[in-house]
């Protein structure tokens, strides 16, 4: 994906963040470095599975006020 970025001239940015719960650690550092937007996956799990297998997208969602892109 580097390549991918650097060949089109895209600037991009890598770091690792530990907390707790992993959707606070993704808001306090977004908030934190004063991201405009948060992009996540989803692998689209409904129904009984997202309830017992949780969801941090989910989670994110519920819990940031900054938008939230979310890709399937």
């Amino acid at each position: 994906m580097i390549e991918v970025c650097e060949a089109a001239g895209v600037p991009w940015h890598a770091e690792t963040i530990e907390g707790v719960q992993p959707w606070e650690a993704i808001i306090e550092y977004a908030e934190k470095k004063g991201c405009g937007l948060i992009v996540m996956g989803s692998h689209g799990r409904s129904g009984l599975a997202s309830l017992f297998l949780g969801s941090e997208t989910e989670d994110v969602l519920k819990h940031t006020k900054l938008p939230v892109l979310v890709v399937h």
